[in-house]
């Protein structure tokens, strides 16, 4: 599994022009499966992903976590993060899992995150959505389960 995260001052995503989810002050979630993605890469990727030290403390240092500053988090499935861009000029997806594997994974990461009891908002799997952020800092980091 991937996930690239952006700490935000906010962000929504929007589905029809409906906004399905949004956050304030926290970290936006692009979340990508591979095909030999387990449920222990999402494990492993949820508790990095809450405990990770990316917002500052007092003396201006990335210092606190997401459960430090109750931060929310707005994740937002995203098959591309496995696009293969090295030949041609179309990316190829071999290495994404199948929808059906890929929304089971998806559906896994979200509970054990919002078992942090976070406050935790989702877009919806495989739909076009529009996505807008204001990114803190920029801070933005890609993150990978070992298995990668």
């Amino acid at each position: 599994m991937r996930i690239l995260i952006q700490k935000v001052t906010r962000a929504e995503v929007r589905v029809d022009q409906k906004v399905v989810g949004s956050v304030g002050s926290g970290i936006v979630v692009l979340i990508g499966v591979a095909g030999s993605d387990t449920r222990k890469d999402a494990d492993y990727l949820a508790e990095k992903l809450i405990h990770l030290r990316i917002f500052c403390d007092a003396a201006g240092k990335m210092n606190l976590s997401a459960m430090d500053v109750g931060g929310g988090l707005l994740l937002i499935s995203q098959f591309t993060l496995y696009g293969d861009c090295r030949k041609g000029r179309r990316p190829g997806f071999d290495a994404a899992a199948p929808p059906e594997r890929a929304r089971d994974l998806y559906g896994y990461f979200v509970e054990r995150v919002r078992l942090s009891g976070l406050p935790v908002a989702t877009g919806v799997f495989q739909a076009h959505m529009e996505v807008e952020l204001v990114n803190d800092g920029p801070v933005t980091f890609m993150i990978e389960s070992p298995n990668c």
